[in-house]
């Protein structure tokens, strides 16, 4: 089978390797939609273990069962998380199914950006849903990072009515934008470098976007009748934006750091006025099945809408431009790569 096979960001190469053969509790999914995250252009953090197939955010159709397998069958449309967490250890019992050891250590091979996959066993058994007719393989393809939306506002406690400031638009931050719409956020305010993705922000939800490289704390007071922000979504791994969303928080709120920083990244705290006025740092990553079920639901109900999102999409011959477009975070917003054309 044909995959795309990752080097480094700008060598992304067209290979051949075996087609997977799966055990008795295994499937073989073909692969129709895959995405393209943010977190797959990180090469500080990708280069370290390539050459490797990546891609996790996958929709496509089971072509094989193993005997054991019962509650699937061969053509049946499917999501499949390529995370799953054991749902036994203390930090699954604790409701910390980010934190499981085996959440860390599982995933489908070989990855995303490929023809076929095999789900190993764990995976059918806690991460793999039918897709609901209503669902498009392309729908498919953003349960993955709407689960991870939908935790984060778990997490830190959103309410109804309260101002949302989403620091960075990239597919993430426009994701967090398009739940807080449709959670019923009173105000969404979004921060950028790029005037397309502020754009596109507004264009998403944001009731007002500020360039990133301004006075960002005092900018969210004059667009939110004098006042900071409930919510705060750091979306954008830069240390400045983690400063900015620790100085643009109002008292009682929440600070949700999304996105991923490299390792070693350090940010000054403002202590003294953060335990004066009761803010609330947590963090999140990767989506619990909770997340994932209600991620599905937004998309079937049709109250959250991704294909506005879409920009561009690539056979697997040409995931090489798919990865140079998002490294690049220029004018794209999501990218799907189609492993059968």
């Amino acid at each position: 089978m044909r995959v795309a096979m990752y080097y480094r960001n700008s060598d992304v190469r067209l290979e051949r390797m075996p087609k997977p053969k799966i055990g008795h509790g295994e499937l073989l999914v073909k692969v129709v939609a895959s995405g393209i995250c943010g977190s797959d252009v990180m090469e500080w953090y990708r280069i370290k273990k390539a050459p490797l197939v990546l891609g996790h955010e996958i929709a496509g159709d089971i072509v094989e069962v193993g005997k054991q397998v019962r509650e699937y069958k061969p053509r049946q449309r499917v999501f499949v998380s390529h995370h799953v967490p054991c749902m036994k250890c203390r930090y699954c019992v604790a409701g910390h199914t980010s934190t499981c050891d085996t959440l860390r250590t599982t995933n489908f091979y070989p990855g995303g950006f490929a023809e076929y996959i095999r789900v190993p066993e764990l995976n059918v058994e806690l991460g793999t849903y039918v897709l609901p007719s209503e669902l498009t393989y392309d729908d498919g393809a953003f349960i993955e990072p709407l689960a991870c939306v939908v935790r984060g506002f778990r997490l830190g406690r959103f309410r109804v009515g309260t101002t949302v400031l989403v620091l960075g638009s990239g597919i993430a931050g426009l994701l967090n934008i398009k739940l807080a719409k449709a959670v019923g956020a009173e105000r969404i305010i979004a921060t950028d470098i790029s005037q397309y993705r502020l754009d596109a922000a507004r264009r998403f939800g944001a009731d007002a976007v500020i360039d990133a490289r301004k006075d960002v704390p005092k900018l969210v007071r004059e667009a939110n009748d004098g006042r900071p922000a409930d919510f705060v979504v750091v979306s954008a791994g830069a240390p400045q934006a983690v400063e900015q969303g620790l100085r643009s928080v109002d008292r009682g709120g929440t600070v949700l750091l999304f996105a991923p920083p490299m390792p070693g990244t350090m940010v000054p705290v403002p202590f003294a006025e953060l335990w004066k006025e009761e803010i609330t740092i947590t963090s999140t990553y990767a989506g619990s099945q909770q997340d994932i079920m209600e991620a599905i639901e937004w998309l079937r109900t049709k109250k959250i809408t991704v294909k506005d999102m879409i920009t561009h999409r690539f056979g697997l011959a040409d995931t090489q431009k798919g990865f140079e477009l998002v490294a690049k975070a220029g004018e794209s917003i999501k990218v799907i790569i189609e492993p059968q054309t």
